[in-house]
């Protein structure tokens, strides 16, 4: 067994930025690395699922990296629809990984080896669009990956998710090639899960014969509008993320929705048959 974190949508700016003045995306970011650095067991790597700033540019890349560089694990970067493939490169020239496909239209593509399931990141961004694609050179570099060890258990991460979420304005900013990915998936049944972001929010969904899943931003959320299709709200709900826990076996994969930050903290109030309140009254022992 062993754990691994994804956090998705820093949308980090300059200082002066909108992003960081109106949403605090950086200190945002810097409380989720305390948080995923503190936890016990301490995940293995963290997985970053795209729009990790918020607009691009090299001084929004230079806070990032400043900032991720105190995560006390390794981290695996993929772009969204706000990020820039060469800045990306540019400010961690000591991520390898990142120069996979960089000679094929520069798509940020790889998989991970180094663990019981192979990883397998996926590029979704096309530039200057906020909705996402996965041309027949990205699916065709997936299939071929997935050939290479039709047995080994893998997870597939990428920022844009392959299904409807009943969010209708982000709907239509979504994976244009969801139904092709879904065919590749379908002819192999190794597949433990595909993980995404974009949304903001934590959200399942049954995809191609696996499990498809979104993470929440370590900063602003989307509201849950289900009722509005023009509704597009940010909502200051608590920032967090998802903690992987690999079982292998029949047991899989399983994943936690995590608050790294605001909320309660850790105020323990029931333990081991009693009550440890921290204002709040105590109360008679409870069997479980």
């Amino acid at each position: 067994m062993f754990t691994f974190a994804q956090i998705s949508d820093f949308h980090i700016s300059a200082p002066d930025g909108t992003a960081n003045s109106m949403y605090r995306t950086r200190r945002h970011l810097e409380v989720a690395v305390e948080h995923l650095n503190n936890l016990v067991p301490r995940p293995e790597f963290v997985l970053c699922t795209g729009d990790l700033v918020d607009g691009g540019g090299a001084d929004q890349y230079a806070v990032l990296a400043g900032v991720l560089k105190q995560l006390q694990m390794p981290f695996y970067l993929i772009p969204g629809n706000h990020d820039d493939r060469d800045g990306i490169r540019r400010h961690f020239p000591e991520h390898g990984y990142l120069m996979e496909m960089a000679g094929s239209d520069g798509f940020i593509q790889y998989t991970l080896e180094d663990w019981g399931p192979r990883f397998i990141a996926l590029d979704t961004l096309v530039p200057g669009q906020t909705g996402g694609r996965l041309c027949q050179t990205r699916l065709g570099w997936l299939d071929d990956r997935l050939g290479d060890q039709p047995d080994r258990p893998t997870i597939i991460f990428m920022h844009h998710p392959p299904f409807r979420t009943g969010l209708a304005r982000m709907d239509l900013k979504g994976l244009e090639d969801g139904a092709a990915l879904a065919e590749i998936l379908r002819r192999h049944d190794n597949i433990e899960a595909v993980l995404a972001g974009h949304l903001h929010r934590y959200i399942t969904h049954r995809f191609a014969g696996t499990i498809a899943v979104t993470a929440p931003a370590t900063a602003h959320q989307i509201a849950l509008d289900l009722d509005d299709p023009d509704s597009l709200r940010v909502i200051m709900e608590p920032p967090g993320g998802l903690l992987h826990v690999w079982f292998g076996g029949d047991d899989g994969l399983v994943s936690h929705q995590i608050y790294t930050g605001g909320g309660y903290g850790d105020h323990l109030i029931f333990a081991n048959g009693a009550y440890h309140p921290k204002g709040t009254p105590p109360g008679p022992a409870i069997a479980l």
